[in-house]
């Protein structure tokens, strides 16, 4: 007790070895579902599932200990929900690209973040990155996750006079698929700890009696992680070049691990003026996490917004993110009840979380158009081109074109002139492929 006294300093943040453990628990609930979504994504870029399986429990146990033990901070990490959908359905299925080739670009955009955080630069970066653009990115990747879901739920199918159509709605897909997302909605609304986790939970169990889904056990032994173990190809992602997958991997882990950190960082009254005094340390884990998580074989790591449910259970220290790890590790061992969750019982966590993102939109400035029509554009643009790389790149080029026309160009920090000049470039020279 005194061991962990000392290195978490539970007195002085107000807390106790048994409600830090409760709040990971509490945490580990609220964000379990991706150990199920994130194979059935994957897979369909064709990695092995099962591999794939183990790689998320070790990255998301490994992420949660380094910023539980090095940073302090009461706040998990595991593979993230938008940024494993572009990886498996622009970078590998559209791009053409191999998932090893895509391991390799998380893998650059990691170490690309962990000399962010080194050098102390992304500060710089994050401020010189408009406001509307960063929410658009999350709204844009919120829409792209929905049309996933949908189409997984098989509710939109492909339409060769309206591109898309409804589907089947008497199939058991969907209705089952349909039946999970209210049931999550609900629970979550009720506030029920696990409420994702219980709604894909209770669709897989109807799938064995509804649609002809076979039981094949709950505990095993892990399966082998040797089919995506050290498989990420470096030289074959910077032959492809940085500015569609490496740029964008870059700044949605930017983005995203900022937001969260500072997020739950003031939910738990960590901050000081305004401020997180282990910033620095909390990216550099969440940096390290991304690049273990490629070698192991999985997208991009980074830090979960659902660890505010453990703040909220009274998590205030590292140990609780201990406590998500230890957790993640135990479910090594489930990997037969992973292996038969179907893509439409992961589907209505997918649409749920896509929801959730698109509340983002309230901040927008609607008054500025060339503030809110940028961000409008890079958030269709995402699922209409089923692109988030395209959706960006048309959000900051649009964004600095506005401001040049407008008169306003003195509004527009650097950053946004190198990316939107260097997607330009792009499209100009190379194509928009």
């Amino acid at each position: 007790m005194s061991l962990l006294e000392n290195h978490f300093k539970l007195k002085e943040n107000g807390t106790d070895v048994r409600t830090e453990l409760l709040a990971g628990l509490t945490t580990f609930l609220t964000m379990a579902y991706i150990i199920f979504v994130n194979p059935s994504i994957l897979g369909d870029a064709g990695m092995p599932k099962d591999a794939v399986f183990v790689a998320t429990c070790l990255a998301a146990a490994l992420g949660s200990l380094i910023m539980g033990l090095y940073a302090n901070y009461p706040i998990a990490l595991a593979p993230g929900m938008g940024l494993n959908a572009y990886f498996a359905y622009v970078v590998v299925k559209q791009m053409g690209l191999s998932w090893e080739v895509a391991l390799g670009a998380v893998f650059i955009s990691g170490c690309l973040f962990l000399l962010v955080s080194l050098f102390r630069l992304r500060e710089i970066i994050v401020n010189g990155i408009p406001h509307s653009i960063r929410v658009a990115i999350t709204v844009g990747i919120g829409l792209f996750l929905g049309l996933i879901a949908l189409r997984n739920a098989g509710i939109v199918v492909g339409n060769e006079a309206t591109l898309l159509g409804v589907g089947d709605l008497h199939a058991a897909p969907a209705l089952l698929g349909i039946t999970g997302f209210f049931v999550i909605v609900a629970l979550d609304k009720l506030k029920v700890k696990g409420a994702i986790l219980i709604g894909i939970l209770l669709v897989t169990v109807l799938s064995f009696f509804f649609a002809g889904n076979k039981f094949m056990g709950l505990v095993s032994a892990p399966p082998s992680l040797a089919p995506t173990l050290f498989k990420l190809d470096i030289m074959g992602a910077l032959s492809v070049g940085i500015l569609n997958v490496v740029l964008v991997f870059f700044l949605v882990e930017l983005f995203d691990a900022t937001g969260t950190l500072m997020g739950v960082a003031s939910r738990a009254g960590l901050l000081v003026n305004g401020k997180m005094a282990r910033l620095n340390k909390a990216l550099m884990a969440d940096s390290c996490a991304i690049v273990a998580g490629a070698t192991l074989g999985t997208s991009s790591t980074t830090a979960y917004i659902e660890s505010a449910a453990g703040v909220q259970a009274g998590g205030r220290t590292g140990l609780t993110a201990v406590a998500v790890a230890i957790l993640f590790l135990g479910c090594l061992f489930l990997s037969p009840l992973a292996s038969v969750v179907p893509a439409y019982a992961t589907a209505p966590a997918l649409l749920y979380v896509a929801c959730l993102m698109l509340r983002e939109l309230g901040e927008i400035d609607w008054n500025d158009t060339t503030e809110s029509v940028p961000a409008a554009i890079a958030a269709l643009t995402m699922p209409f081109t089923y692109s988030i790389a395209m959706g960006v790149a048309f959000g900051f080029i649009s964004y600095a074109v506005l401001k040049l026309m407008t008169g306003r160009a003195r509004e527009v920090r650097a950053a946004v002139w190198v990316i939107a000049g260097a997607f330009l470039f792009k499209f100009i020279y190379l194509g928009a492929g």
